[in-house]
């Protein structure tokens, strides 16, 4: 553990009770100590006794909630599946990323069995998605079933940031290729008339 800090979660089981007791940043329940905040592991050991830690990162309390919209950059394609990594919650950049899963069946809302990831999402597009329940310790788990929801800014094979033509293509202005997506339907927070 001196190598490379034990980071937590809230709510992530750590140890117990009999191993160490609870200290700063956890809580007791049945038996075992339970992160409070998202943070680095600590122990401190106090006389005859060992005291169980959390500190937060940089003072970053920020996580991930079910429900949030967070940019992420998708890192891996496969066909069940792309690994993203979180940067931002809502307008919160964040100190460190996340891990995150966009799976198949949470692309798009109709005819999940027919998404085919690579038409979908390449590994550095920059995406919008909503975390959906935690089912997993590791990493959150991402929806883009939404049609505000999906990829934002995508580079072309020459280097070239594309633009959206459709919500399931995009193009480069540069060699005019055409790449498929399923491209997020971004909504001005601001609409002004004239």
């Amino acid at each position: 553990m001196e190598n490379s800090p034990l980071i937590c979660l809230p709510g992530q089981r750590l140890c117990l009770t009999s191993k160490h007791s609870s200290g700063h940043g956890t809580y007791e329940r049945q038996g075992y100590v339970y992160s409070s905040l998202a943070g680095v592991v600590h122990i401190v050991n106090e006389d005859k006794t060992s005291v169980i830690e959390v500190r937060s990162i940089n003072d970053q309390s920020t996580v991930p909630s079910p429900g949030d919209i967070v940019t992420a950059k998708v890192m891996i394609v496969n066909q069940r599946f792309a690994k993203c990594l979180i940067t931002c919650i809502g307008d919160t950049v964040l100190t460190r990323p996340y891990r995150g899963i966009l799976r198949k069946e949470d692309v798009r809302s109709f005819e999940k069995d027919r998404v085919e990831m690579y038409k979908c999402y390449r590994p550095g597009d920059i995406i919008l998605a909503r975390v959906l329940p935690i089912s997993e310790v590791h990493s959150y788990q991402l929806s883009t079933a939404e049609n505000e929801l999906g990829v934002v800014i995508a580079h072309s094979e020459a280097g070239v940031a594309m633009i959206p033509i459709s919500w399931t293509c995009m193009q480069c202005p540069k060699s005019y290729n055409k790449e498929e997506r399923k491209v997020a339907k971004v909504v001005p927070e601001k609409i002004t008339l004239d």
